[in-house]
């Protein structure tokens, strides 16, 4: 038996993302703090699921059914319908950092993991925000 040598594989494979990406949209209902990006989902979660579990197999190195489906990911236009700031990368990354520390136990792989969602999540900022009062 080899070694796992994707973050796929060291994830657990189909089964380990499903669990990820499940966790992160349970957080997202769960946390107040994430509420104003909840708020930019359908009431159903099960569509953007699907597109994340889809997006993040081949991005973690396994099948890529996200491009098989839909193509490029081309993650920025995808987004640029919706108002991105600061904050709502923060909720988002909240969701997603909690998920990750629940699931991965090895420290240095988690961090990069985390280093790494954080780095794309910046990429997704298209609008400054107004300052709170």
């Amino acid at each position: 038996m080899s070694t796992p040598s994707t973050p796929y594989e060291l994830l657990g494979g189909e089964a380990g993302v499903h669990r990820l990406v499940q966790r992160f949209y349970a957080l997202m209902d769960e946390l107040p703090e994430a509420h104003a990006v909840r708020q930019m989902h359908p009431e159903s979660l099960e569509g953007s699921a699907t597109s994340l579990f889809e997006f993040l197999s081949g991005w973690f190195g396994g099948p890529s059914l996200y491009i098989a489906k839909k193509g490029h990911p081309r993650l920025r236009m995808r987004h640029a319908p919706y108002a991105v700031g600061t904050s709502v990368r923060d909720e988002w990354m909240l969701c997603m950092t909690q998920a990750l520390t629940e699931q991965v136990e090895d420290e240095a792989f988690r961090d990069s993991l985390i280093d790494t969602f954080a780095q794309m999540a910046s990429h997704m900022i298209n609008t400054d925000e107004a300052p709170h009062p």
